[in-house]
């Protein structure tokens, strides 16, 4: 259903049981100078309004991750975590990628229900009181599904819906027109912290717990400032860790195309034989080498497809860390 933005006054927060709900919201930051302020400013005005509706909310933290930004993004989440007690800075030590700074913010969160979200404010915040008032009704993840792609590039828009096809077609679970804007309860974080692999399809991998979930829609919004580093390397990468790391079918795939290939090849031999023997001679020189060609190409592929799993079990292999932190800033007023 499409989700309005109203207020959580039309249900009482059953979780709770007189304590406080406490919300934290996580946002990756790569270069995100232009957009810092103004998303802080964005969440703290929702949330004044939020309050207005239901006092049984407590406080909230917004837990902004910079990911090895070049530009000023530090110093102004730094900034604001001393102006601001619900600023909550976490500085990695280098550019690990989104999925792995996104996990750090979650990580870090301390509260009862955590949303994550991207820092542009591209993703609409009007949503989150219906988040809230799934998670207070037993939800633990509440899935941002979007209603519409209007907003992206026509190929944008065609590589996401073959994309999604076929991870279905593979065999991965997913929830359709889902990036990462999420709410999780703290149980479903508690499980998320038991999942030790490094190759993270975040979106994937908490669609796979198995808790109680629902889904609100709504509209993405254009970016007003700043540019997306979100490069097309970077969604196929995302994209072939959310396929190897739920599914081995493109390996059994190709398993069963070298089958088939074999059954027409033995056919192919045992013709060729019976021909030879009634004395006629065959021809077809160019159709030899295309066929040579053609089955070493898909030897190939398959080589590489093999290869990307093997990798990908070297690197768990070393369980070296998703991230490392460099800093966190937090207003003492917090831990008071």
């Amino acid at each position: 259903m499409k989700a309005m933005a109203t207020g959580l006054s039309v249900c009482a927060p059953r979780r709770q049981a007189g304590k406080p709900l406490t919300v934290s919201f996580v946002a990756p930051c790569y270069n995100e100078e232009a957009n810092v302020e103004a998303f802080i400013d964005a969440i703290l005005g929702l949330w004044d309004r939020m309050k207005t509706d239901i006092p049984s909310l407590g406080s909230c933290e917004i837990v902004l991750v910079d990911d090895g930004s070049s530009d000023p993004t530090w110093d102004l989440i730094r900034s604001a975590s001393r102006r601001r007690p619900e600023v909550v800075g976490v500085r990695l030590s280098r550019n690990f990628g989104h999925q792995a700074a996104l996990l750090s913010g979650l990580m870090t969160a301390r509260g009862d229900a955590v949303i994550s979200l991207d820092a542009d404010l591209q993703d609409d915040i009007e949503i989150i009181p219906a988040m809230l008032r799934a998670y207070v009704s037993g939800d633990e993840i509440v899935f941002g599904v979007r209603s519409d792609r209007s907003s992206d590039t026509v190929f944008k828009r065609m590589s996401a819906h073959v994309y999604y096809r076929l991870l279905g077609a593979l065999g991965v679970d997913s929830v359709y027109n889902h990036a990462d804007f999420r709410l999780m309860s703290r149980k479903a974080l508690d499980a998320l912290m038991q999942y030790g692999e490094r190759n993270l399809y975040l979106r994937g991998l908490i669609k796979s717990f198995g808790f109680r979930t629902s889904t609100v829609e709504y509209e993405r919004k254009r970016r007003e400032r700043g540019q997306s580093a979100y490069t097309l390397h970077k969604m196929i990468v995302l994209g072939l860790n959310g396929i190897t790391a739920f599914s081995v079918r493109p390996l059994r795939l190709f398993f069963y195309l070298g089958m088939t290939i074999s059954t027409f090849s033995l056919g192919y031999i045992i013709y060729s034989v019976v021909m030879a023997f009634m004395g006629v001679t065959i021809s077809g020189w160019a159709s030899l080498i295309v066929s040579i060609y053609l089955i070493g190409g898909i030897q190939i592929i398959g080589i590489g497809i093999l290869g990307e799993y093997i990798g990908r079990i070297y690197i768990e292999t070393k369980g070296r860390p998703h991230y490392l932190v460099e800093e966190i800033a937090r207003n003492e007023e917090m831990d008071r």
